[in-house]
């Protein structure tokens, strides 16, 4: 095993000076739905949860794995982990983490950095991931951070995501959550222009209550079932599902709008609200809750019952809960009661693991994560909360 000695300072060179040239482009927009203030805001990754490691760090290079194992503690490392992997595009940073950990929550511990970094966390097809000893653990950096700093010039949305866009993409065109009051204020369609029951793309529609100042463009929706969580019956907000979008031709009362694009039926009593910027990013990282997390899944995209993998589902825990983008939840279904062969009474089994999802849409009350592991059929009302680590 070779050796050497690296300051902090010189070992994080390359990611500072990426960190320089990115400056305030890092920020996670996670589509928050504003529960006070009804509108979206943006998130911020947090930084890692991890401790840099001291300025007088020694760091070795890994020639076998099983130093790496022997010497990983309570961190999952992989047996078959790679001592270096040159990232592909198509790759997720999920992806990725499942190839050195058998947990890719613990991904922020694995990943070495120097605490200087606003997101370290972002890695480009073509660099080469190299598995070091860092004061006699393990830990994963990019190669070139520690002989060879540079500033990067590959645009920010090139860097690989944390999950796959594809699996989303139809649900980031889709429902939207408000609140009553939200929904209530909104202008809504009166009647349309042919004075049909319903109406479509390139027809126009009149409006009620619509602002004096509003903007040129709005959209549709049909309010739909409340998200209510079942431990306490309490609504959590309305799923606002898009009927349309509609572009403002005449002031009124009522304005007169034109609809120009409809996936769905437009009808009468359908709620207007103002379109949602699309500033999805997927450069957050997974990572465990910051602290407990108690939940439940309480509908899946798509209408389905039965929950595998890759399916969107909405939970009741939001960021009030300490919830942010990437957060890794465990799915774990009831234990049920059983008769005591010997007794009189029953016995109470424990939850059942039935897979792991990640946070990538985060509200004041509630979240949308994406299921991405799947050990047993999952359902609604399954619970959610801190992941477990694998045991060894």
């Amino acid at each position: 095993m070779g050796k050497y000695n690296a300051s902090m300072g010189q070992l994080g060179l390359a990611r500072a000076a990426q960190s320089a040239a990115l400056g305030l482009l890092l920020a996670l927009a996670a589509g928050c739905a504003g529960e006070e203030a009804s509108s979206q805001s943006e998130q911020t990754a947090p930084p890692p949860v991890t401790a840099p490691e001291p300025a007088d760090a020694t760091v070795s290079t890994v020639d076998d794995i099983g130093q790496a194992t022997a010497a990983a503690g309570d961190l999952s490392l992989r047996d078959e982990a790679p001592l270096h992997y040159t990232v592909k595009k198509g790759d997720t940073l999920w992806g990725i983490a499942n190839y050195y950990l058998r947990d890719a929550w613990q991904w922020p511990q694995l990943w070495y950095t120097n605490g200087q970094i606003k997101n370290p966390h972002l890695i480009y097809p073509g660099e080469v991931l190299v598995l070091v000893m860092v004061n006699g653990r393990p830990r994963l950096t990019l190669a070139e951070d520690r002989l060879h700093p540079r500033i990067r010039e590959t645009p920010l949305e090139q860097a690989i995501p944390a999950i796959p866009i594809d699996a989303i993409r139809e649900f980031l065109r889709g429902p939207r959550v408000v609140s009553k009051e939200e929904f209530e204020k909104a202008p809504y369609v009166v009647e349309f222009s042919n004075e049909a029951l319903i109406a479509g793309q390139n027809e126009g529609i009149y409006v009620k209550n619509l602002p004096k100042d509003a903007g040129s463009s709005w959209s549709v929706v049909k309010i739909g079932s409340p998200y209510k969580d079942p431990d306490n019956d309490q609504i959590l907000g309305y799923e606002a599902i898009p009927t349309g979008e509609a572009d403002l031709r005449e002031v009124g009362p009522p304005a007169t709008m034109m609809l120009t694009k409809s996936p769905r039926e437009v009808e009468i009593g359908n709620r207007l609200l103002p379109l949602e910027p699309e500033s999805f990013k997927a450069d957050f990282y997974p990572h465990a809750p910051a602290k407990p997390v108690k939940g439940r899944i309480i509908s899946v995209f798509g209408g389905v019952i039965e929950i595998a993998q890759y399916s969107i589902v909405a939970i009741s825990a939001g960021s009030r809960e300490g919830i942010d983008p990437g957060t890794v939840l465990g799915i774990y279904q009831p234990g049920h009661k059983v008769q005591d062969p010997y007794g009189s009474g029953k016995v109470e089994l424990p939850d059942e693991k039935a897979g792991e999802l990640m946070v990538f849409k985060v509200t004041p009350r509630l979240s949308y994560g994406l299921v991405m592991t799947e050990t047993r059929a999952g359902h609604v009302y399954d619970k959610v909360h801190g992941p477990t680590p694998t045991r060894h």
